[in-house]
C-alpha cells in the first residue's frame, strides 16, 4: 500500500532559487531588502523586491503576509529553515517522520501573491521556481512531489512548463481562485485543462492572492488572507460547477487545497438555485462525477462534512513549511497550519480505520495520480 501523502506542504522561496534564472533576467531577480525594526512593518523587517514592489507587506491594501523569505525577524530563529527551504532534504525528511507521513506535495509561497504584470518576466519567474522543484524532486527518492506554477498569462509557455513539470516529478498545476482578471472557468484556460489532462496533471486550486483588483481592496491587517486569499477558490469551485467545466475534461482532476471544506455546504445550496439537477447530485454524486477533491482542516466537522463530499473526496495536508515550532494553535501559526493531523485523525474513534486510510492515503494519492 501507498504511504501517506501530505496533500498541502510548502517551500519557503530561497535566494539560490534565483540562480535558476536564465542570465538575461538575472539583473532583475528577486532581491531581499530590509527595512528597520521599528518600522510599522515590525517584525516583517526583510522583504523580497520584485519589479519595484515589496512582498511580503504586510499593512496596507493590497499587502499580505508571507513566510519568505527567512531572513525575517519573525522566521529567522526557527531551526528548521533549510527544510522548509528545501535545501536540506535529510531535514525535510524528518519533519515528515515527525509529522507521521511519507512523502510531500509542495506548493509555492512567494507565488500565493501576484507578483508582476509582466508577462515575460512572470513566465522567467516560474521557469527557475519549476526547475528548482525539479531538482530537489530528483534527489529526493520521489518523496517530494510538486505541483507546477503556471506563467498563465502565457499560455504557450505555461504548456512548456507543464510538459517539463510532468517529466521531473510534478504531480499537478498550482491555480489561485481568480488569476488576474479571470475566473477559472473562462475559456481562455481550457487549453491548460486540456493540457493537463493529457498529462494526468491535477489542476489545484490553492488560496492565494491573484486578482489585483481585488488585493488592492484590502488592508491585510484588518482582513487577514479572508476576502481576497480564502474566498476566491469558493467563487472557483462555484464557476467550475455551475458551467459544467469537468464535463467537457472528463479525465481532469481538480483539487481545492488549503481551503478548508466547510464552505462547500453553502456552495452546494447556492448551485441548486442556478443548476437544473435533480437534488442528489448536489452530494457525493458530484464530487465524484466531476473528478474533485477538497481538502479538510481538523478542527472541522468531518462526518457532517463527508456526508456531502463523499469520504472518498476528502484530502488533508499539514501546511508544513507554514507552521510554527512547538504549536498547533491556529492564532500562533497559519490558520491552515496542522501538523498533528495524523496523530488526531488516527485517535479517532468515531471513524474506521478503513476511512482513516481513504484521507491519509488513497484519496490523495488518486488526487495527485501517485502513490
Amino acid at each position: 500500500m501507498a504511504g501517506i501523502l501530505d496533500a498541502d506542504t510548502h517551500i519557503t522561496e530561497p535566494e539560490r532559487m534565483w540562480d535558476y534564472l536564465e542570465p538575461e533576467w538575472r539583473p532583475r531577480r528577486p532581491v531581499i531588502v530590509s527595512v528597520p525594526d521599528d518600522t510599522l512593518y515590525g517584525q516583517v523587517d526583510h522583504m523580497w523586491l520584485i519589479d519595484g514592489r515589496i512582498f511580503p507587506m504586510p499593512v496596507g491594501r493590497g499587502g499580505g503576509t508571507i513566510a519568505t523569505p527567512t531572513a525575517q525577524t519573525r522566521m529567522r530563529s526557527r531551526p528548521d529553515i533549510p527544510a522548509r527551504e528545501l535545501s536540506d532534504l535529510p531535514m525535510r525528511f524528518e519533519g515528515m517522520r515527525a509529522t507521521n507521513v511519507d512523502a510531500h506535495v509542495v506548493y509555492p509561497t512567494l507565488f500565493l501573491m501576484f507578483l508582476t504584470d509582466d508577462a515575460a518576466y512572470e513566465a522567467a519567474l516560474a521557469r527557475a521556481y519549476n526547475r528548482c522543484l525539479a531538482d530537489v524532486w530528483a534527489k529526493s527518492e520521489d518523496r517530494v512531489r510538486w505541483v507546477v506554477v503556471p506563467p498563465l498569462r502565457d499560455i504557450d509557455a505555461t504548456i512548456r512548463e507543464l510538459q517539463f513539470g510532468k517529466a521531473n516529478g510534478a504531480c499537478g498545476v498550482f491555480f489561485r481562485g481568480i488569476e488576474k482578471d479571470r475566473m477559472l472557468d473562462d475559456p481562455y484556460f481550457f487549453p491548460v485543462y486540456e493540457e493537463a489532462q493529457a498529462l494526468d496533471l491535477a489542476i489545484c486550486v490553492h488560496q492565494g492572492q491573484g486578482a489585483p483588483a481585488l488585493n488592492n481592496l484590502v488592508d491585510p491587517t484588518r482582513s487577514h488572507t479572508f476576502t481576497h486569499g480564502r474566498l476566491p477558490p469558493v467563487a472557483a469551485f462555484r464557476n467550475i460547477v455551475h458551467n459544467r467545466i469537468p464535463e467537457q475534461f472528463k479525465g481532469l482532476r481538480f483539487g481545492f487545497i488549503e481551503t478548508g471544506a466547510s464552505w462547500i455546504p453553502f456552495a452546494l445550496y447556492q448551485l441548486t438555485g442556478t443548476m437544473n439537477e435533480p437534488a442528489d447530485f448536489f452530494g457525493p454524486r458530484l464530487f465524484d462525477e466531476y473528478n474533485i477533491w477538497v481538502s479538510y482542516e481538523v478542527g472541522e466537522d468531518l462526518p457532517y462534512l463527508m456526508g456531502k463530499i463523499g469520504e472518498d473526496r476528502v484530502v488533508v495536508g499539514t501546511d508544513y513549511g507554514h507552521h510554527t515550532p512547538g504549536s498547533t494553535d491556529r492564532l500562533k501559526s497559519d490558520p491552515s497550519a496542522q501538523t498533528h493531523m495524523v496523530e488526531v485523525l488516527r485517535s479517532r474513534e468515531d471513524l474506521p480505520a478503513r476511512t482513516l486510510d481513504k484521507i491519509l492515503i488513497g484519496n490523495p494519492n488518486a488526487l495527485y495520480g501517485v502513490s
